[in-house]
């Protein structure tokens, strides 16, 4: 997922983007633990795409206690 992509969306559309990225990276951990996991690479692209919006989303609520 693009930084851009994120900025884009709502502060409620990053909170459901976030929640969804949460249940598959619960999934994908079961699926690991269970050795039913195809594509291990997606674990570090759900982590990762965690991070970018929850990196946004403290750019934007410094932003908006600045103002």
């Amino acid at each position: 997922m693009a930084v851009s992509d994120l900025r884009a969306k709502s502060d409620d559309e990053l909170l459901g983007e976030l929640a969804n990225l949460k249940k598959e990276q619960f999934n994908l951990r079961f699926q690991a633990a269970t050795n039913q996991l195809e594509k291990s690479s997606r674990v570090l692209e759900v982590r990762r795409d965690i991070a970018r919006i929850k990196t946004l989303q403290g750019e934007r609520a410094r932003a908006a206690a600045e103002k």
